[in-house]
Order: structure tokens, then sequence, then C-alpha cells
């Protein structure tokens, strides 16, 4: 088995490939040569070498510039050959240089603050709203960062010269709410811009090609895609890679091999899997929208697997009466998923601060899978219960999305 490293695996790319192709042969370019058809699973956590001098040498370069070593590993916190074939799948599929892999989504986003206050930038400024855990680790200052809060057109006047990062995230958990990524690109002149990508994915759009340095995705959900993987991925510019790696080697958030060879495997399917899934999600907000036991309907322009609405009754109710559509945290999977976030992904954060970024009481947040449409209207029907009386529908936020591409 070789178990080198595969910055190189799409030197054999001698013309552009779709992102189908890409999600199915990057990172997996080198095999044939090998011999191998499946990706093999390093699961080593450390590696020979009797040259102790080259190995000092590749050591010392590594803290120097955070590049990946050449040759052969060295240790698993370092780097690991299965997690590369991932980053490098990855990286082409969002159009970025590289890609660096961790634990969680949660350990990528750590790692960024942790680069950034490094150079002595520890403002942050941020659009809400944003996953839960990741407003909480802002607002808390757990890193030392501090953060302003600001709508997407205050953005250029929110920004101080201490400022490391502008986050946003597009389409938004849990409201689904669109920022027009080119104009806050442009909003934060030099500071980089992060961009959550993980409700959209590569699929349905690349950051990177609107002015963002650092996309993030939460890989527990769509990259990995069946609910058995927990991780995180940062794709961004070979210079902030290097960094976010040497933080990885010293805080410890890597990713398992294991887990690094789920998700290479989850992205294969992902634009079959997203593309499915939207497609029965944009049903499924029709007839939410037009039903009269719901108040509000949110879906975004760009399309995606999540729906987001708000009911006239008890929200509980309806998470108790699914039967087919698994109530549960997190999303992406293939089978379906509803939670309430004011009680799950959002309750870290202030009810105030809730509320003002649209995540009211009512609100229902839902992750559909591949099951069959009329399948899953029948379990939300009836777990929405019967019409009250004097209920109506102003289902207003309900948009018809963009063809999934």
């Amino acid at each position: 088995m070789d178990t080198t490293s595969t910055r190189a695996h799409d030197d054999v790319r001698t013309a552009p490939r779709a992102l189908a192709t890409e999600a199915v042969h990057a990172g997996r370019d080198d095999l044939a040569r090998q011999g191998l058809h499946a990706p093999p699973i390093d699961l080593s956590t450390t590696y020979p070498s009797y040259d102790s001098r080259g190995e000092a040498a590749r050591i010392d370069a590594f803290a120097t510039t955070g590049a990946e070593p050449d040759g052969p590993p060295v240790y698993g916190r370092l780097g690991n050959p299965t997690v590369a074939r991932f980053e490098t799948a990855l990286a082409r599929l969002e159009g970025s240089e590289a890609a660096v892999a961790f634990a969680s989504g949660m350990a990528a986003l750590s790692a960024v603050l942790l680069v950034r206050g490094s150079m002595g930038l520890r403002h942050v400024v941020a659009v809400r709203p944003l996953y839960g855990c990741s407003d909480h680790l802002l607002t808390a200052g757990l890193l030392g960062s501090e953060v302003t809060w600001t709508d997407p057109a205050g953005v250029a006047d929110a920004l101080r010269p201490d400022t490391g990062l502008v986050i946003v995230e597009s389409p938004a958990n849990p409201t689904l709410a669109e920022v027009d990524l080119r104009a806050v690109a442009h909003a934060c002149g030099s500071v980089p811009l992060l961009v959550d990508n993980t409700f959209a994915t590569p699929v349905l759009q690349r950051p990177a090609e609107h002015g963002a340095r650092l996309v993030l995705h939460s890989a527990t959900k769509y990259l990995g895609g069946h609910g058995d993987v927990l991780a995180g991925v940062v794709a961004c510019d070979e210079e902030l890679a290097g960094r976010l790696r040497q933080v990885r080697f010293a805080t410890g958030g890597v990713l398992h091999p294991l887990a690094g060879y789920l998700l290479l495997r989850g992205l294969s399917t992902l634009p079959v899997r997203v593309r499915a899934a939207s497609a029965t999600a944009a049903d499924l907000a029709q007839r939410l929208a037009a039903d009269p036991r719901v108040a509000r309907v949110h879906y975004p322009r760009i399309g995606g697997a999540m729906v987001a609405f708000e009911v006239y009754g008890d929200p509980h109710e309806v998470i108790a009466g699914v039967r087919l559509i698994t109530p549960a945290v997190s999303l992406g999977s293939v089978d379906t998923l509803i939670q309430h976030p004011a009680s799950i992904s959002h309750r870290i954060v202030d009810a105030d601060d809730r509320r003002g970024a649209g995540v009211s009481d009512q609100l229902l947040r839902m992750s559909v899978g591949l099951e069959d449409v009329d399948d899953l209207w029948s379990d939300l029907d009836q777990a929405l219960g019967p019409v009250r009386g004097g209920a109506g529908n102003c289902a207003t936020s309900h948009r018809e999305p963009a063809p999934a591409r």
C-alpha cells in the first residue's frame, strides 16, 4: 500500500472536469497506477524512519510554513494519507488551493480563530444567524475573540484595524437566510471572509468564486451524508492552510483516518444526493406554503435540501408526532430529520439574540432526505394535526429555487 502524501493525485488531470466527475475521481486519481480500485485506509499513528536528520529537516520545514512534509508520513497528528485524499477532493470541489480537515466543524472554526488571533487579529465581524454553537463560541469569547454582530450591509462599517475575520453563513442555520457573498466579500476589503457553506455544499454554490478566502463545512452533514461520521473542514489558499495545519498539529484536533475514508466515499455521491433531496425539499416547501396550519415557510433561492417553517400550533407536538421523519439534531443525512432550533441547535444563543435573528419559538427546521416525497408529506400532514379554526396562511418567505447545478 502506498502511504505517501496524496497532494499530487490530480497531476494526472489534463482538462477541467465537471463537478460530478470531480466528486467521483478527485483524491483517487493515483489508484489505478497502484493497482487499486477502492482507496486504502491507513490507520497508522506513527511511521518508521531511519533518517533522523532528514526527519528533523522536514519537521523544521513544517514548523516554518505548515506545508505538508515531502516524503512518507511522520506522525498521525502531523498528517494522514487517507485524510489527505479527502482534503484533496474537497479542495477540488470548492475550487480552492487546499483544504484542511478537523475532528469536527467546531474544531475547524476554532482553528481559524486561533490562527487569526495568533496574528493579533482577534476582532471578528459576524452576521446572524449562524449555527448556534458558532454563535456561542464568538459571543462568549472562549478563544479570546471579540465579536461585532451586524447585518450584511453593515460589514464595512464594522471593520477595525484588528479585525481578523468576517463570518457569514449562507443559507443560514436555521432560517435559510441568504447573503450576497460577492457584495460582502467586496465590503471586507483585505479582511478574509469565511463562509459557512454547510447547507449549500459546493453542489449549489462555491463561495471562493465570489471572493471568500475560507470556506467552512461541518463535514458531518452533507459531505459525509449518512449520519455516521463527525468532521469539519476548511477550504482555503495554501498560505492559510499551512497555518491551520500548524494549529491542528499543536491542538490535536485531527480527523481520524476512518472518518477521512467515509468522507471521501460520501463525496462521490454528493451531487446526486443533494440534487435529489433538493427536488423533494422544493416540493415539500410548496405544500407547506399552501397549508393553513403553517404560518411561514423559509426556503432559499438557490434551492437545497433544507426547509424551515413556522407553525400556528405547538411545534413540540409536531416533533412528537412524526413517525417516518426522525426527530433529531443534525442534518444532511439520507433520511429526513426535523428539530426545534429554539430548543436544541440554537438553545445556547441568548433568547433575545435568537429571536432578533429570526429564530422564532414556532420555527421548525427540516433536513430532507431521500425518501419518497408523498411518504414524507403524509407523515408531516398527520404530525401537523387538524386545521384549527381561523388559521390563515401567510407563507411569505417561500421562494422558488434556482435549478440545482
